[in-house]
Parts: C-alpha cells; sequence; structure tokens
C-alpha cells in the first residue's frame, strides 16, 4: 500500500499516482488507485471527472459505503479506482468528530480484508498537498511513501518537511510505516541544478532515490484533458516510457527487497 505525498504542490505527485498505477496494471499486477486529493485529477485522470462518479472517497472516509462499493473500473482491465467525489472537500470538517479519525481509512481495508474484498497487489494512495486529515488518513493506512519531487531548491526544503511528518507518523500512529523511495518529476538534466539537487537528496538519502527519473514532457501534462494515463495517450511519448521504467524498478527494488 503505496502513499504517493508531497507537501508542497506542482511537484508531479497526482501524474504520478495515476501513471504509477497504470504502468503497474500494464505489468498485469492488480492494482488500486485511492483519490484522496478532494481536486479529483486522479479520477479524471482515469475517466471519473468531478461528478462522474455518485460514491467514492467520501463515502467510504465517512463510513456511509465499504471499500468494494466505490470500487470503479477504468480502461485498464488491472486497473480499479476509488474516484474523488464532489463532497471530499467537506471530509476534513466532517472528520473532525469522528474518534481516531487518522485510521478510518485504516479501518476500512481491514473490514474489507476481513470480508476477502480485498484482491489488490498494489493501493495506490493520492494524497492532497498538504497534511490535514485525508493525507494523514494515507499516512496511517500505506505501508510505504513514495515522494515525488523536482530538483529545484524550494522542493528541497519541502523534503526536509515531509520526511520529519513521515517520521512522527510512523512514531505515532504507524510503527511499518516507511519510505519507499524518492523520485525526480519534470526532470531537465541540461540544468547545473538539477544536478546539483540530486547529488545533495543522494547524499541525505542514500540507495532512496530511484534511477529513472520522469523527463518534462507534454504527453504527460495532455493525456488527463483526455480522461487516460499516458501509456494510453501515447504510449511511445518519453513520459509514459519514463513510468514504464519506473514501475519495473520499483518491481526489481521489492523482489531485491524479498530476497
Amino acid at each position: 500500500m503505496l502513499a504517493i505525498s508531497n507537501q508542497k504542490g506542482g511537484e508531479g505527485k497526482t501524474t504520478t499516482a495515476v501513471n504509477l498505477a497504470a504502468s503497474l496494471a500494464a505489468a498485469e499486477r492488480r492494482v488500486l488507485l485511492i483519490d484522496l486529493d478532494p481536486q479529483g485529477n486522479a479520477s479524471s485522470s482515469v475517466g471519473y471527472p468531478r461528478g462522474a462518479a455518485t460514491c467514492g472517497t467520501y463515502d467510504l472516509l465517512l463510513g456511509q459505503a465499504e471499500l468494494e462499493e466505490v470500487v470503479h473500473a477504468t480502461e485498464l482491465p488491472s486497473l480499479s479506482v476509488v474516484p474523488a467525489s464532489p463532497d471530499l472537500a467537506g471530509a476534513e470538517i466532517e472528520l473532525v468528530g469522528f474518534e481516531s479519525r487518522e485510521s478510518v481509512l485504516a479501518r476500512a481495508f481491514e473490514r474489507a480484508r476481513a470480508r476477502e474484498h480485498f484482491t489488490w497487489e498494489f493501493v495506490i494512495l493520492d494524497c492532497p498537498p498538504s497534511l490535514g486529515i485525508l493525507t494523514l488518513n494515507a499516512l496511517v493506512a500505506a505501508t510505504s511513501v513514495l515522494i515525488p519531487m523536482q530538483a529545484k531548491y524550494f522542493s528541497l526544503e519541502g523534503l526536509g518537511a515531509l520526511v520529519g511528518t513521515i517520521e512522527r507518523v510512523k512514531a505515532a500512529l504507524n510503527p511499518t510505516l516507511a519510505l519507499e523511495g524518492i523520485v525526480f518529476c519534470m526532470f531537465d538534466r541540461r540544468t547545473n541544478l538539477a544536478q546539483q539537487v540530486v547529488t545533495e537528496v543522494e547524499s541525505h538519502f542514500p540507495g532512496q532515490v530511484f534511477e529513472t527519473m520522469i523527463p518534462q514532457n507534454v504527453r504527460l501534462s495532455e493525456s488527463p484533458s483526455f480522461g487516460k494515463p499516458a501509456l494510453l495517450y501515447d504510449i511511445e511519448s518519453k513520459g509514459a516510457q519514463a513510468y514504464l521504467t519506473l514501475a519495473k524498478e520499483l518491481l526489481a527494488r521489492r523482489q531485491a527487497g524479498q530476497s
């Protein structure tokens, strides 16, 4: 269960969540994409624009529906999605009165497992670009966190804050939470600053930076408006190919960790 998180906006978080989920599905893994961002961009990127789904993450978090009732199919046979319904923005406020409100998502997953309705090999959680109750629910439910970031100075500052947050959540709420790794997005290898930022991050997080870097790519920007992940929009594009490579690297890392 993989949370895609960065408290700073514009770092490639939703693009990574959608395209990594699609690439894992293309590798014939059963994948569930859960959109926890009220903007609903991950949902619209797989064919569920705002208002298209009548039930989704809001209903799941508020206890109005169980997991299997809010899962929707996508164009890719092995990729399903729990879309963000328009009411999700209100969940931050409505959950305030809930007991153990930071773990309602984790409990929903536990109930689905108990009913044997949990059949996915990967669950990808697309978090909002903030540390509110929705992101906290993702971090408590997840087993690991993948951090997408740009190779820019301000992104470097945000990375330190996010890793600190992950450590606090691990200490207080989810002792099994681990850092899956850091992936550079919208990467332009021609700039000295980009190379400097990569070197800096690699020195602080040895072995945690993915070799695959996602380039700036027009097709990645265009594909959401067609309601498709990049590999269904233009599989030959550099962006689609980079995410397919990232999925392979993620699977290889996990395989190496198990052996």
